[in-house]
């Protein structure tokens, strides 16, 4: 890739700045000795889940039923953030043993940086080696980092204008709504190096997701399979959810969070109002429930409805946190709290499982792939790491400086 500066046409979108000033709502002190109180429980939860892992493995999921964890070699998707979670922990306890787990995790992923089959990569190497960039505040993982973007970039057909997920013979060319995520990796690249070719690849793919992946209510397809070589759509599917006219739970998180973040990486305004009208479409939900934890899907028939996504809702959380900072104070207020409601009831009895129990994760009840009866009904490590971010980021909320950590990210 050239080295040279941003796009002209991003500089000018940063330029012209938000549809309204970022806003500084303040966390309220009762919540942040919850969350003090939560994040304490978690350190020495995974300190739990350290003796119970493999040397060379992850951390996926947790069956009580048969006293089974599950893990996963560094070439899952999941893979990143277990580390990434204990960086949070760190940064919050500066406990050293969970920085000394974090960093020889580290070393299991660090041959991923090159792998080019699989979308997946800001998950892997961005919530691990990125926090870490961060909580260490060192440099020493920027060429990992670099190289992972340089992978991830490899993935990206312009006939499409989007990265593409996964490589099976389902589908031609399948983009999911999760890949938004991994749209942050790219955006890092560009930061640090001035090199506007990752900056386009993600704003292609955000825009692209933009115009297929929604319906008029602002709710997402999971799947869209596009046609190689002339970039239309073949087909719009939901395949983790109820139906391909549902809206996944999951899926709808996903899609908050990646627009969120795409609009503190370009401050195009456009990104900031996908993420309101999803938001809207989630809030405003029939099916959602009072206490804001989503069921797994918002169009689950009645007999589904128990199963909970507490993944789902630790990532509504975090994305809802950041997002209200973004808008004007009545938005911000509801944004902030249905973001509060959904990590009190996360810190629930219901939810939050006790030190030495729930195979050491921190969560219970979430839902990975019902159809797939993957997943169900379980600990997930990827909830575990968005509800730390979540609390990390509402306690940010009111220091001065402190949200250039979590909710800035690399700015």
């Amino acid at each position: 890739m050239l080295r040279n500066s941003l796009l002209a046409a991003g500089l000018m979108i940063c330029a012209a700045g938000a549809a309204q000033k970022p806003i500084r709502l303040q966390p309220k002190p009762a919540l942040v000795r919850l969350i003090d109180g939560n994040l304490r429980q978690a350190a020495n939860q995974y300190k739990v889940l350290m003796g119970k892992i493999p040397a060379n493995r992850m951390p996926k999921t947790y069956y009580a039923m048969q006293d089974r964890l599950e893990t996963s070699d560094s070439k899952w998707w999941t893979s990143g953030f277990y580390p990434g979670t204990l960086f949070y922990l760190y940064e919050f306890s500066h406990d050293t043993s969970l920085l000394h787990e974090a960093t020889k995790r580290l070393r299991l992923l660090e041959n991923e940086q090159f792998d080019k089959g699989t979308h997946d990569l800001g998950f892997m190497m961005y919530c691990s080696f990125g926090n870490a960039r961060r909580a260490l505040n060192t440099k020493d993982y920027d060429d990992i980092l670099l190289n992972s973007a340089r992978s991830l970039s490899t993935r990206f057909n312009p006939k499409v204008g989007c990265i593409k997920s996964w490589d099976n013979n389902k589908w031609q060319y399948p983009v999911i709504i999760d890949n938004m995520m991994n749209l942050e990796l790219l955006l890092f690249a560009t930061h640090i190096t001035g090199d506007s070719a990752f900056y386009r690849v993600a704003v292609s793919h955000a825009n692209t997701t933009m115009k297929n992946h929604f319906r008029p209510d602002y709710s997402s397809f999971h799947v869209v399979n596009y046609d190689t070589a002339t970039g239309a759509v073949l087909a719009r599917v939901t395949a983790q959810g109820f139906a391909d006219s549902s809206a996944w739970a999951r899926g709808q998180a996903w899609g908050l969070y990646g627009y969120t973040m795409m609009y503190r990486g370009t401050h195009d305004p456009r990104y900031l109002m996908q993420a309101e009208n999803i938001a809207h479409f989630i809030l405003g939900n029939p099916n959602l429930p009072a206490d804001k934890v989503p069921v797994w899907d918002y169009n689950a028939p009645e007999g589904q409805r128990a199963l909970r996504d507490a993944s789902a809702g630790a990532v509504m959380a975090s994305a809802l946190i950041e997002l209200s900072r973004y808008v004007g104070p009545e938005k911000g207020k509801e944004y902030l709290d249905a973001a509060e409601q959904i990590i009190v009831t996360l810190s629930s009895s219901n939810y939050h499982a006790i030190v030495g129990s729930n195979g050491g994760f921190i969560l219970k009840h979430s839902v990975g792939h019902l159809p797939g009866r993957s997943e169900v009904d379980v600990p997930l490590t990827y909830a575990d790491y968005y509800f730390v971010e979540a609390m990390l980021r509402y306690k940010q909320l009111g220091e001065k400086d402190g949200s250039a950590h979590h909710v800035e990210g690399f700015q």
